[in-house]
C-alpha cells in the first residue's frame, strides 16, 4: 500500500475493499472470510506486524484467525487495545502503543495499533487487530476504510 500521501493511501484502501468484496462473494463461513480477508490486510498493509481477529466466545476475546507473530491467545473485556475497543464499541487507534497505559504487549515488534469492532447486528462477533512496526501508522483514513472492510465482512457471514 502506498503510504507516501493521503490520495494514495486512499487509493490503497478502495482497491483493498475491492479485493475483499471479490474473496467474500458467496462465502459465508465466518472462519474461511476471517482468514482470507488477515492475509489480504497483511499482504496490503505496509509495516504490518499482525492482522487479525479476536473472536467474542464467554465473555472474553479469544485469538481467531491472523497472519503476523505468535499473539496474545486470551484478552478479557476491557483489557488492551482489543478488549477497551470491544467493550466501548468504538474503533480505538494508539499511535504509540509504549505510551499507551491499557496496552497489552503481546509483540514486542508492535509500535502502533487500531482496533475496529465486529458486530452483526447488536451481537458483538470480535475485533479487527491490526499492529505496525511504526509508531504513528493509523490515523482516521485507516479507521474510516477499515470499518468498511468490516462492515463487509459482518454482512457475507452467516452466525448459523
Amino acid at each position: 500500500m502506498s503510504w507516501k500521501n493521503q490520495e494514495g493511501k486512499e487509493a490503497a484502501y478502495q482497491l483493498l475493499l475491492l479485493q475483499q468484496k471479490a474473496l467474500l462473494e458467496g462465502e459465508s463461513d465466518l472462519i474461511a472470510n476471517l482468514a482470507n480477508s488477515s492475509a489480504l490486510l497483511n499482504q496490503t498493509l505496509q509495516e504490518t506486524v499482525f492482522a487479525g481477529y479476536y473472536l467474542f466466545k464467554e465473555d472474553e476475546l479469544i485469538l481467531g484467525p491472523f497472519q503476523g507473530n505468535v499473539s496474545c491467545v486470551h484478552i478479557a473485556m476491557g483489557k488492551g487495545v482489543c478488549g477497551e475497543a470491544a467493550e466501548k464499541n468504538q474503533t480505538l487507534i494508539v499511535e504509540n502503543v509504549l505510551e499507551h497505559k491499557n496496552y497489552i504487549a503481546c509483540d514486542s515488534a508492535a509500535r502502533s495499533e487500531i482496533v475496529v469492532p465486529m458486530k452483526k447486528g447488536d451481537q458483538l462477533i470480535g475485533v479487527l487487530d491490526l499492529d505496525s512496526s511504526e509508531v504513528g501508522m493509523y490515523n482516521q483514513i485507516d479507521q474510516f476504510y477499515l470499518e468498511q472492510y468490516v462492515a463487509l465482512l459482518m454482512e457475507s457471514i452467516s452466525l448459523n
